[in-house]
């Protein structure tokens, strides 16, 4: 049991990871949710290095736990690294609970690998094990961390905003006097700031047009109006008059990979600047990348 426990579920455990870091090579994964890919954006540097810390890590646990079968000071630095990886685990697991809108479902595999390990490797001491890893789940919940959210679920119109700025207040009120339906987005929301920094968008108010596969951004208040104002002109005569385009800074996300699941602002004259560290408002500079 004790081999079982320390060499061959660290092996399959390595297996497992080895094998999703292949297929993020291969720039696929085992696991196609969303919660997957938003908790590689929670991250520092890319996903790909915590896979090769993860297969390091697996392995050195797997040549100790066969090297802690005959002796007890390598017995003792196994569960050393078991309970470190467990403990570090837990905490990422955690914290995506708490930002994302789901977990990712390779690291809940990994967890849950390095869970039934300890279980296996010393039962009498897993029921401090579990308590450990609930008071990181619990210590986590309590911190008032931003939460990512999917916003642009359904095709419409969606305004990203701030309250304290007037370029934002400006479109509000023609669009409500208007009648014009559309769903605000605020920019204390991470996903909208995300979004923006994404989007290389540097101040609001951002119109986003939302149908089926398509995205369209209109950038500040001016472009906005004026979008809204030639929708509602009267159309010339084409016969008569040549029409001529009209010319906004309306943006088409469609080719820049931007999945429905993601999220889902020009110059003083037309939006105000914002920052993506803290909340937005008119006076802040441009947002430092």
């Amino acid at each position: 049991m004790r081999f079982i426990a320390r060499v061959f579920l660290p092996l399959l455990l390595l297996g497992y990871i080895g094998t999703e870091t292949y297929l993020k090579l291969q720039y696929t994964s085992l696991c196609g949710e969303v919660g997957c890919k938003l908790a590689g954006e929670l991250l520092n540097f890319d996903a790909i290095y915590l896979n090769y810390v993860g297969i390091g890590s697996v392995f050195m646990l797997m040549i100790l736990g066969f090297l802690s079968l005959k002796n007890k000071f390598y017995e003792v630095l196994f569960f050393i690294g078991l309970y470190g990886a467990i403990a570090f685990e837990a905490t990422i697991i955690s914290y995506q609970f708490v930002a994302n809108p789901e977990p990712c479902i390779f690291c809940l595999g990994v967890i849950s690998s390095l869970l039934l390990i300890a279980l296996f490797s010393q039962p009498k001491h897993f029921g401090i094990t579990l308590a450990t890893v609930v008071a990181i789940f619990v210590g986590m919940h309590t911190l008032g961390v931003s939460k990512n959210k999917n916003f642009m679920v359904e095709n419409g119109t969606y305004l990203i905003h701030s309250e304290s700025c007037p370029h934002c207040k400006k479109v509000k009120t023609y669009l409500a006097e208007h009648h014009i339906p559309y769903t605000p987005i605020s920019t204390k929301e991470a996903s909208a700031r995300n979004f923006l920094k994404f989007a290389g968008v540097t101040s609001i108010p951002v119109l986003i047009l939302k149908e089926k596969l398509e995205r369209h951004l209109i950038v500040g208040d001016k472009k906005i109006i004026a979008h809204y104002e030639a929708l509602n002109a009267p159309k010339p005569d084409t016969q008569a008059v040549e029409e001529i385009p009209l010319q906004s800074s309306s943006l088409d996300l469609t080719g820049a990979g931007l999945s429905s699941d993601f999220l889902s602002a020009g110059g003083d004259d037309e939006g105000c600047a914002i920052t993506i560290a803290e909340t937005p408002s008119c006076e802040e500079e441009n947002i430092s990348k």
